[in-house]
This record gives structure tokens, sequence and C-alpha cells, in this order.
């Protein structure tokens, strides 16, 4: 059975339905990277994020989480997290890093 909302990894056109998930400091990062301010950088770092806590290099289509879809699998995930928001913020903030240091080096 073939899902539309199913995607090699996490697409970023999700990250608006992840908003009321979480608290105050969830929010306001969801509400910056989905900003017209928010550069690549922010994007393709909340993108890994959802990609390493979801576990999506792992996802198949006719897996459990494939079947339900990326939206379905990616709310799932951030409900479920079970540290603080400030936690995730720094978790992004780390990602952010990562993504800056791969496009320094290339």
């Amino acid at each position: 059975m073939y899902n539309s909302d199913t995607e090699v990894m996490f697409p970023p056109r999700v990250i608006s339905q992840l908003r009321n998930l979480r608290g105050v400091d969830w929010q306001q990062l969801v509400d910056r990277v989905c900003s017209a301010e928010a550069d690549l950088i922010e994007r393709a770092a909340f993108t890994l994020l959802m990609v390493r806590m979801g576990g999506c290099q792992s996802c198949t289509i006719d897996s459990y989480r494939g079947m339900r879809g990326c939206t379905m699998c990616a709310r799932q995930t951030i409900r479920r997290f079970r540290g603080p928001d400030h936690e995730l913020v720094k978790q992004f903030e780390h990602c952010k890093s990562e993504v800056q240091q791969f496009i320094n080096k290339t």
C-alpha cells in the first residue's frame, strides 16, 4: 500500500504541522524555521534533527512508519520526546552547527 505522504526523508512541508505539539520554546523554534527570514541552514538543520529523531534512514515504504506517512511519524516523534523543549532547541542548534560546518568544508 502506497501512502502519498511518505518520502525518502523528513519533508520540510511538515514543519508547520508540528508547532502545537509542545510548549513555547518549541513553538518559537518552529515559527523561526517556518518564517520568511529563515535561511537554508536553519531549514536543513531542522530536517537533520527530525531525520535523526524519527529514524528516517531506516524507514521503508512498506514499514509501519512508511505506511503511516511522514506527517504522522513526525508528530508521534515530537509527542514522544521525553525531554524538555529547551533540549530540542539545543539539539537543533547542534544540528545547525553541523550543517554550517559541512557547508564551510565544501
